[in-house]
């Protein structure tokens, strides 16, 4: 089941990012989600550089991750923080990757707080 779903969102993925890229201006914001974890990172396509990345897994987040108890509320921790990141490095725009994962729960989540710490999209 879960290879089927998968392959499903890895086609998915392919058809958006025929599609969808970033430049230096603009970046693409992409998510991953893991079962655990959540990633995002800013990606300049024309270079192939990442320019900002946050995740669960900074140690700068640890603290304020502790006095959360939901992963979606997390992910909006994480959005933030890419947000403010992206801000100390001049990028105010970027264009949404969401990765083949469906626009919901977590995924939104990270969205919402990369908007809420300013970023536009």
């Amino acid at each position: 089941m879960f290879l089927k779903d998968n392959k499903r969102r890895i086609r998915k993925k392919v058809r958006v990012r025929s599609k969808v890229s970033g430049t230096a201006e603009r970046p693409r914001l992409t998510v991953f989600r893991s079962l655990n974890h959540m990633y995002a990172q800013l990606v300049d396509d024309s270079k192939g550089v990442t320019l900002v990345s946050a995740s669960t897994k900074v140690k700068d987040l640890a603290e304020e991750l502790k006095n959360t108890k939901t992963k979606v509320s997390k992910s909006k921790i994480v959005g933030v923080l890419l947000a403010k990141r992206a801000a100390e490095k001049g990028i105010t725009t970027a264009v949404f990757d969401r990765s083949g994962y469906t626009y919901h729960g977590r995924v939104k989540a990270v969205a919402d707080g990369a908007r809420e710490g300013g970023l536009k999209f």
